[in-house]
């Protein structure tokens, strides 16, 4: 990591503002899981487990999460020096050259 990016900086009021992002999305997706599983009596049903999924692209599409994680992203990422490295790439970059994002089944 760069000595530049050791300590970053974030003005208060950006800080909040992707903390009021995070807070909407994880309490929204907290309360759709416990209104599903306070719902159910006995072990999940496919037909609930049909709904939350459901309900769970709803919330993520009607409410534009992409954009309000790419924001958060943003504010964060906005904070770092992007110099490149000896291997041609930031520290960002570097620190997430490694995720294992999702594939579909199979791949």
């Amino acid at each position: 990591m760069q000595t530049e990016n050791e300590t970053i900086t974030l003005k208060g009021g950006d800080a909040l503002d992707a903390l009021k992002e995070i807070e909407y999305i994880l309490i929204s997706l907290r309360d759709i899981g416990r209104y599903y599983y306070l719902r159910q009596s006995a072990p999940p049903t496919s037909g609930t487990s049909v709904e939350y999924a459901l309900e769970t692209t709803r919330f993520i599409d009607d409410n534009g999460i992409c954009s309000r994680l790419t924001k958060v992203r943003s504010i964060l990422s906005s904070t770092f020096d992007d110099e490149l490295g000896s291997d041609q790439m930031d520290d960002i970059e570097r620190a997430v050259q490694n995720l294992k994002y999702w594939r579909k089944p199979g791949d």
